[in-house]
Order: structure tokens, then C-alpha cells, then sequence
């Protein structure tokens, strides 16, 4: 089977998928949007993806994406490009200026720098703050008590729309099981939200926990494996190392 039938065979299986999980969860479908996980994957696969409907990317590394960029310049209407991982100081400028949405905020100086590299014809820039909910010593995110203050610093930049929370659990033997760190960044977005009421966007679940996340409220879930197949190996490149797909 040619390669874009079978993306085109995998994309219409996760629809089903998700608009199963939402049934489950009692939930309307059109509550959660799909996030396709495109690192590592060709300009060609995302040209695809986008023809049949699929509008929202999203990278982990910074060359990368930018040369995926410049090769689907011409695609109508455009990609809504989000960066999904770990941010390097050194890497906040083309972020600021390629990118639709960033997901991994974790710490003030971060924000201020995509902040003040922002080109302001560009408009503001979406953001989400990365929470670490198992507080895990590798893994990027600030941690739920740091929340509050950290929002506060985000949402003072202009630039900046606080839009709201991802996290990305450390891996259980199931998808139930990891319930539980779902629901806790949704506790944490709603007593979030009650002092930034724009907040809008749970950002949890991926290939293979995304009916775990949708029953504990994600209104975002991020596939990569499901939509594109197995991931090719890739040389570490842009310091990014998690798994968001």
C-alpha cells in the first residue's frame, strides 16, 4: 500500500478512535483536538496529513521544524505549528519567530525570553505551561506548587496568551493507569483557571494513553506513532530527548 494511503488509512482509524473515547468520556468530540507529532517525519508526510484535513504540527527540534517549514511554505490554508519540546536559551529566537504555539514552558526566564523575541507582526504567541505532575528528576516542568507564580509571569507579558497546561506522565503499565496523573493536571487547570479565566487548552494524552486523557478532560491530545507509524531513528539533535507522541 503507498505510503500516503497508509496515512490516510491510520488517520481515519485514530478519528474513529477519538470520537470513540469521547463517547465514552460523554464528551463532544469537537471538545478535543488532535495534535499530529510530526518530529522526525518528511515534508511529504505532513503535505499528506494536511491534505486530508489535518491542520495542527508539532516539533520537537528547532532546525528541524524550521526546514519543514520552508518546504511547505505554500500549503493553504497554513500549518499551525506547535513546539512541544524542551527549550534551550540558545533556541528561544526561532521558536519565537516560526511557531504558533509552544507547549513547554517551565520557568520564567523562558517566557520572557520568547516574550521579547517575538515579532510583533506576528502577534501574540500561544503558550502552555509544562507541568512535571510525577516529579520526575529528568523530565522538564515546573512542578504544581510553582504553578500560580509562574502563570502570573507568563500572563504579565504582552506578547504571550496563556492559554494553558500540557504534561507528559512518566509511562504505566497501562492507559487506566495513568489516570491519575491526568486528573491531577486537570485539577491543576481548573484551580488555575479560576484567576485566568482565557485558559482553554489541557494538552495530555498521546498514541497510547489518549482515552485515559480524554476521559480525565484533555481537549488536546498529541499522536505521532498512531497517525505516522513506527518513528525513524534520528541522531540527538537540539537537546531534545522526551517522547511527546
Amino acid at each position: 500500500m503507498p505510503e500516503h494511503s497508509l496515512i490516510q488509512t491510520r488517520y481515519d482509524a485514530l478519528r474513529e478512535r477519538l470520537a470513540s473515547a469521547c463517547a465514552t468520556a460523554g464528551r463532544d468530540p469537537g471538545e478535543v483536538a488532535l495534535l499530529a507529532v510530526s518530529k522526525t517525519r518528511g515534508a511529504d508526510e505532513v503535505a499528506a496529513l494536511h491534505a486530508l484535513g489535518q491542520r495542527a504540527f508539532g516539533e520537537n527540534y528547532v532546525d528541524e521544524a524550521c526546514a519543514k517549514q520552508a518546504a511547505l511554505a505554500a500549503l493553504e490554508p497554513a500549518p499551525a505549528w506547535h513546539f512541544i519540546g524542551p527549550i534551550q536559551s540558545n533556541k528561544t529566537r526561532r521558536i519565537a519567530e516560526r511557531f504558533d504555539w509552544v507547549h513547554s514552558i517551565d520557568r520564567a526566564k523562558i517566557a520572557r525570553r520568547l516574550a521579547d523575541q517575538r515579532p510583533s507582526e506576528r502577534g501574540p504567541l500561544n503558550v502552555l505551561i509544562q507541568v512535571n505532575v510525577d516529579a520526575e528528576a529528568q523530565k522538564a516542568g515546573c512542578r504544581p506548587d510553582e504553578l500560580d507564580a509562574l502563570a502570573d509571569r507568563v500572563a504579565g507579558h504582552d506578547a504571550l496568551v496563556l492559554r494553558g497546561l500540557m504534561a507528559i506522565p512518566a509511562p504505566r503499565d497501562d492507559a487506566e493507569a495513568m489516570r491519575p496523573a491526568f486528573a491531577c493536571l486537570r485539577e491543576c487547570f481548573e484551580a488555575l483557571a479560576r484567576h485566568h479565566p482565557r485558559l482553554d487548552t489541557l494538552s495530555m494524552g498521546m498514541s497510547d494513553d489518549l482515552e485515559a486523557a480524554i476521559a480525565e478532560g484533555a481537549t488536546l491530545v498529541r499522536v505521532g506513532t498512531a497517525l505516522f507509524g513506527p518513528r525513524p531513528p534520528r541522531p540527538a539533535a537540539d537537546g531534545a530527548v522526551e517522547s511527546t507522541s
